[in-house]
């Protein structure tokens, strides 16, 4: 069967997505999952042109798809004329190879170049079109080249698709080996860089450790609302768009609690279902900041109906990165937009860290901040303490295990306010005096 659809004006570039169904795969998993891959394939600022399901016991090893389905989506390529196949999984670089061979024997024209890309590659096209910040750029750059490495021969005719036998050897293969150890030697130089920026950003988080400020990272699956939120509560001026992966970078901005204490938000990368292990290595630097932050808001879209599965990919995400046994909030946003929030989402944490909120307008946003204010508080307690002169080794302690609010020097003694748990009060309890008793021995 024939389907025309016209080409738009602005040629969008159009695609066929296809996926395999196994047994372990049922029908609607395998639909949300190309639902996304759509979003992915719009992110790019592509277009859907059709669906190709098929159901088989595995994939195919060398092709992916079966025969019949690759004569068909050559078909539909030729007529259409359409230049570009996503699969849904991630494919080695031969079904890559194979498919494109397969695809191109179909429709007979060697002329007509039909391009397979997997779910991967498209992901690595987002975050190269929205990377922003030098690192950002960096680690998309060496994802890209990770991943390319393996999948150097065969990819397009400039590559001369080389074969074994005669009139294949020589400068073409030549070639190819030359790029290989180019993109390898770029691959150390981009991970040196890196870890420069990774050092740097250990001295940073260090000096925030000494300064003693509550730090929270917000995180969860692309498109939940992290960035909204932390212009919501911010301004921080970041870009917010109903787009995957909008925000590629770690943004961190200080925000002031109702008590007058600061605490430090940090926006991070969003998570999606089957991210490849590459990617997460790629970012593992900038994923990580979320393990050594003192506590963790899950961002959750409670108007998707996937809402759920959303939930537990990035919780097995943040297991995977080491990130647990974190005080955390789940924020359920978009509520102004949810028909209904699944009760099972709130049976996942006390009810009390489950907040409905929309950051797009505000509501239930100022119930978040009460929960900011108890969670940076954790137990603590501000003190008044009069140090002696003779002990001010006592004030670098404080400094180390505490909020430091102010301190006052005065002839013979030091009086310091500051906001500390249980055990560092009870280490230095005969420190602490009450504030009007210091006052009347000031006068």
């Amino acid at each position: 069967m024939e389907v025309m659809i016209s080409q738009k004006e602005n040629e969008v570039t159009r695609a066929i997505l296809c996926a395999v169904m196994t047994p372990d795969k049922n029908e609607n998993e395998v639909a949300v999952s190309l639902a996304e891959l759509e979003r992915l394939l719009e992110t790019a600022g592509g277009e859907l042109f059709a669906q190709v399901v098929q159901a088989r016991q595995n994939p195919d090893n060398a092709t992916y798809l079966g025969k019949g389905k690759i004569e068909e989506i050559g078909h539909l390529c030729r007529v259409n004329d359409l230049h570009l196949v996503i699969c849904d999984d991630e494919l080695s670089p031969a079904q890559i190879k194979n498919m494109e061979d397969a695809l191109s024997d179909a429709i007979d024209d060697e002329a007509f170049e039909i391009r397979v890309i997997d779910r991967s590659m498209l992901i690595l096209d987002i975050f190269a079109l929205h990377a922003v910040s030098g690192e950002g750029k960096l680690q998309v750059e060496l994802a890209q080249l990770r991943y390319s490495v393996p999948r150097l021969y065969g990819r397009g005719k400039s590559m001369s698709r080389l074969g074994g036998g005669i009139g294949t050897r020589g400068p073409g293969e030549s070639q190819l080996e030359k790029d290989r150890r180019h993109i390898k030697r770029r691959i150390l130089a981009l991970e040196d860089q890196l870890a420069e920026l990774v050092k740097s950003r250990a001295v940073r988080r260090a000096r925030r450790d000494n300064a003693g400020v509550f730090r929270a990272s917000i995180v969860g699956y692309t498109n939940a609302g992290k960035s909204t939120l932390l212009n919501r509560l911010t301004d921080a001026g970041i870009l917010a768009e109903d787009k995957l992966f909008a925000t590629l970078d770690t943004t961190t901005r200080k925000f002031e609690l109702p008590s007058g204490r600061e605490m430090l938000l940090t926006d991070t990368v969003g998570f999606i279902r089957n991210l490849p292990h590459h990617l997460i290595e790629a970012f593992k630097s900038t994923l990580e900041e979320a393990k050594y932050t003192d506590a963790l808001i899950i961002v959750i879209d409670a108007s998707d109906p996937e809402c759920l599965s959303q939930l537990e990919v990035t919780e097995k995400l943040l297991y995977d990165l080491g990130v647990t046994d974190k005080p955390t909030l789940y924020v359920l946003n978009k509520c102004d937009i949810a028909m209904t929030v699944p009760e099972e989402l709130t049976s996942r944490a006390n009810k009390d860290k489950v907040i409905p909120i929309s950051a797009l307008d505000g509501r239930g946003v100022s119930s978040l901040v009460e929960a900011l204010e108890a969670l940076a508080a954790g137990g603590r307690k501000m003190y008044c303490l009069k140090v002696p002169t003779y002990e001010m080794g006592v004030i670098n302690k404080l400094y180390n295990l505490s909020m430091i609010e102010d301190v006052e020097y005065f002839d013979g003694y030091a009086r310091v306010i500051a906001t500390m748990d249980e055990k560092t009060a009870g280490q230095l309890r005969r420190f602490i005096v009450l504030p009007q008793k210091q006052e009347e021995e000031e006068e």
